[in-house]
Formats: structure tokens, sequence, C-alpha cells
């Protein structure tokens, strides 16, 4: 699997990096375990994960996905050849006292000496953007946290960041992770885009299949029903909605592929995205993003499918 520089950072990751936002949630710990060893095996070696999955669920408290990929890679004794991302502040703040003891936390969990990155899930306007870099900063030096990261940051707040860090010579964030996808492209291209190309800040999105929208399970209302995230689709059922679901269906006959194959491809083709964060809740979905993951879309394509989406 061919790896790529995450901002000006050490690690190198796939082209495709695996979504723990389901783990504990629509899949159990078994199924967990199984969709975990087919995404390793193929070479996407880079898990994202978060404290506060799956807290929204009825009986669960935040935590149970860490905590079952923490059980994974105890089971499997591979954190070598693993890169784990997890994020802290979503509901708590980035405060010092919150990001030192949230780390510990999520360290106990994830059966791990160390994270990969650690991401900064919600920007905190409450805490000081210097105070929170510090805090990573004495992570890093305590060999907790190899690299930080940003998600869910304005392009201002991300810029002002990234001068605090130059400023008082504190760790930068290598990288951010923005919702964004063939639909959902406002938010980041343009201002957001354009600082993380100048700062060279790394991109990994989420949402990248629009709660599945973009795989083309959902076309009508009476698809919503087929899963958890069917409610989260319903705005998506547009004309402009359709107009993309139109053009990935043409790209991927052409291609052989399916047309959650070929929006993920959309997104690792843009020069701006390191790679984008997709999850899988089955074993075919599994196949379906390594295939995404190895796809090459043609120059014709990625024209047809920005222009189906403006």
């Amino acid at each position: 699997m061919q790896l790529r520089q995450l901002g000006k950072s050490e690690l190198r990751i796939p082209r495709l990096v695996i979504g723990g936002n389901v783990f504990g949630w629509t899949v159990d710990r078994a199924q967990s375990f199984r969709l975990l060893d087919a995404f390793v095996d193929a070479g996407l070696n880079a898990i994202d994960t978060a404290d506060v999955y799956s807290a929204w669920v009825e009986g669960n408290q935040g935590g149970e996905s860490e905590t079952i990929i923490g059980e994974w890679i105890k089971q499997r004794q591979r954190r070598d050849d693993l890169l784990i991302l997890s994020k802290v502040g979503a509901g708590t703040g980035l405060s010092k006292a919150n990001i030192a003891q949230a780390i510990d936390g999520s360290l106990q969990r994830l059966q791990t000496e160390y994270l990969d990155l650690y991401q900064a899930h919600v920007d905190d306007a409450e805490t000081p953007l210097a105070e929170t870099l510090t805090a990573f900063g004495e992570l890093i030096q305590q060999g907790k946290v190899r690299a930080i990261g940003a998600s869910n940051y304005s392009a201002e707040r991300l810029q002002a960041a990234l001068d605090i860090s130059q400023q008082h010579n504190l760790p930068r964030y290598e990288s951010l992770q923005p919702l964004y996808n063939l639909y959902d492209r406002d938010s980041y291209e343009g201002d957001v885009e354009a600082v993380c190309q100048q700062a060279d800040v790394g991109v990994i999105p989420y949402s990248t299949l629009a709660s599945g929208f973009l795989t083309g399970k959902y076309r009508s209302e009476a698809d919503l029903s087929q899963s958890a995230r069917g409610s989260r689709v319903r705005s998506y059922l547009n004309e402009r909605g359709w107009a993309i679901l139109k053009a990935l269906d043409e790209v991927a006959a052409e291609l052989q592929a399916t047309p959650g194959q070929v929006a993920l491809a959309w997104q690792i083709a843009r020069p701006s995205i390191t790679a984008p964060i997709a999850s899988a809740t089955t074993l075919d979905q599994v196949n379906d993003l390594i295939k995404a993951a190895k796809l090459e879309l043609t120059p014709a394509a990625l024209d047809y499918l920005n222009q189906a989406s403006q």
C-alpha cells in the first residue's frame, strides 16, 4: 500500500485511514476484530478513533471504540506496525489539565504506551491556543504522543495555532480532520484548504462517504430505514445529490468499480488531501475500501465529478 507523509511529521500513512467510530456502535467486538484484521492485512494500518466514541449510543459512556481497538491490539500483538490516531476535547475542552488526564485514559483503553497522532477534536475558544499546544508539547516530551493534529478548526483558528507554534517554539498541528466529501465541499475548499496547503498541513477528512449516501445505498426516502445513519442522509436527497450519484454511477461503470470506491478515489486524488477516513461494518465494505485506496481516476473522470458536485 502506497504511503504518504502526514504534514511535516515523521508519520507515513496509507492512502485511506480506517474510521473507528463504528466500533461499539453499529459493530460489536467480534466483528470489529474481523474488520481490523482485514484492514491491516491489506496494508491499511492507520486507525482513527476518539475518547468519546461512541458515547451517543444508549448505555455507552464513551471510550468503547478505544477499548475494542486496545483489546484487538493486545490479542494480535502487532502495535509496532500500526498507526493509532485518537482525539481529545469533545465536550470536555482543551485545557492543559483535561489533556493531561484524557491521554492517560486513552492510552489505558488502547493498551499502548503512545499515540501516533493525538488530535484536538473540537476547537475550544475558552482555552488559549498556547495552553493547548503547551500541553500537547509536554505529551510529546513524555513519549506519550508522536505528533499532534486538529479537527473541526476554522481557517482562522488553524492559522492562529500554527503562528503560535512558530512564535513560541511549540509543536504544531501536523494534520487537520475536516468534514469533507463530494457533497459537503464548501466548508473545506477555500480558506481552510489554502491554509493547509500553504503550511503543508496533512488533511485526513471524515464523513467522506456522507454517512453512506455516496455509496448509492440511499436513493429515496424509503431507503433511510436501512441503517442507524439513515436519518443523517435525508439532507442529501435532492437534485444536487442525485446528480452526484448519477456521475458516480457512470464513472464506476466505466472503471468496473463501485460509487463508494469512486467517491473516495476522488478525494485521494485531490492534492491537498493526505488520506480520507472511512469506516466499514462488513467485510464486503472492507474490500470496497481496500479497492478504493488503490483506484486511480482519469483527469476526465475527476473533471466530471467536480462539475456534477458543484
